[in-house]
């Protein structure tokens, strides 16, 4: 086999669940590499573990997959091969079930497995079926989730031998999707791209919704992806369909097929946080796209401003390392006109993982004071000592200045961290 990007954080996730008594689960978007982070990555780690290779089982049930034999989609004829396979009552067995909801009451069988002491289950699923916020009820809380997100920069630039700026060119144009790799055209990646928009995500949504105005599905789809990185609320893309697109419906509506496209792991909420209120503001919100690439082709690349894919690609680099992440904002009171009004003051990112925090001001480039102010305003009035930094799109020396502001290149922060 050709070699592979080893996925070394997903990989680490799973070590630490092994053999931990609860079902694995492997979440993320369509084409985004749960498979593969199965088998071979992990399925890799334990043969160099000294697993033998007949007590790790692997099945797809990929419709697209002519290796498994058709009667295994049966789930009696399915248990009797498992079981069959599982020879040893007291040695560990490895059992990889991809896209599982392919087969008619699996939680049974899944169920089944997770309780022999000696064996570890992890299964895989689509999202047309097999949703994130009912696994706990499926495998009656008796699971682990691992969600995946399509290649990191980082990842992206793996056996690269191209300058970095190249790099980054074509990851903020065409995203991290993996099979993008083996696609060394812009015409095929662009196909690839759409026609999964067209053919699998929106279908998926579809399908496992009953979603019947699909034209207002797609109308919002295109609105998140217009408006990455901006503050908007239900009331707004109400609106805009109804001037825009002439397409009616209600609040409710739109705030139910947002959550339908957050399901389907097409985009991601960001709250916004009064930091000084310590409260959130409950209507206003940011979205981003789990990859650029696929934001992009969904607008035909009409909309390809850097500051905002930046930000796009700065926030799925913090939900990748693990922290949550909120979009926050200073309220101050101050004199104009000899007045007293508040002001409010933008924080692009609040990042937490429970021990360590973190603000972060993304900026595509800091080319005067002026400009250089106008970034900092917000981190100087956070009266607390959490770290503040600022990423900078260009090419830049990191340093820390007298008020302590970490200023630091996109390149660095993507590859190496804070």
């Amino acid at each position: 086999m050709e070699e592979y990007v080893k996925r070394d954080v997903y990989l680490n996730r799973l070590i630490v669940r092994r053999d931990n008594n609860l079902i694995k689960v492997v979440t993320g978007p369509r084409r985004a590499g749960k498979s593969f982070l199965l088998d071979p990555i992990f399925k890799d780690y334990l043969l160099e573990q000294g697993v033998p290779e007949d007590h790790i089982i692997c099945i797809s049930f990929d419709v697209e997959d002519e290796e498994t034999p058709q009667e295994l989609l049966d789930r009696e004829k399915l248990k009797e091969y498992l079981y069959s396979r599982i020879i040893s009552k007291t040695e560990p067995y490895y059992v990889f079930l991809d896209e599982i909801q392919e087969i008619e009451g699996f939680e049974r069988i899944v169920n089944g497995l997770n309780k022999r002491s000696n064996v570890d289950v992890y299964v895989t699923g689509s999202n047309s079926k097999f949703l994130s916020n009912e696994i706990n009820t499926i495998f009656r809380g008796r699971s682990d989730e691992v969600n995946i997100m399509p290649f990191t920069f980082k990842e992206f630039c793996q056996d690269r031998s191209e300058a970095v700026n190249e790099l980054w060119k074509e990851y903020y144009t065409y995203g991290g999707l993996p099979a993008l790799r083996r696609m060394p055209t812009p015409e095929q990646k662009t196909t690839y791209l759409q026609r999964l928009w067209k053919k699998t995500y929106l279908d998926d949504v579809v399908e496992r919704h009953h979603v019947e105005n699909r034209d207002a599905l797609e109308a919002i789809a295109d609105a998140l992806c217009s408006s990455v990185g901006s503050l908007t609320n239900t009331t707004r893309i109400t609106n805009t369909l109804a001037s825009v697109r002439k397409i009616k419906i209600t609040d409710d509506t739109v705030a139910k097929y947002i959550g339908y496209l957050e399901e389907a792991f097409l985009f991601n909420e960001a709250r916004r946080f009064n930091i000084k209120g310590n409260k959130y503001y409950e209507n206003i919100k940011k979205y981003y796209a789990v990859d650029v690439g696929l934001r992009n082709a969904r607008l035909n690349y009409r909309q390809q401003e850097q500051t905002h894919l930046m930000e796009n690609v700065i926030f799925n680099e913090l939900l990748y390392r693990g922290y949550a992440v909120d979009v926050g904002v200073v309220e101050k009171r101050e004199m104009k006109n000899g007045k007293s009004e508040y002001k409010q003051y933008e924080v692009d990112f609040i990042a937490t993982n429970g021990k360590d925090k973190f603000y972060i001001q993304s900026a595509f480039a800091i080319d005067d004071d002026e400009k250089r102010q106008q970034e900092l305003n917000s981190l100087l009035k956070i009266d607390d000592s959490f770290r503040k930094i600022v990423i900078v799109g260009q090419d830049i020396v990191e340093y820390t200045d007298e008020k302590g502001i970490r200023f630091m290149g996109l390149f660095q922060f993507l590859q190496s961290g804070v």
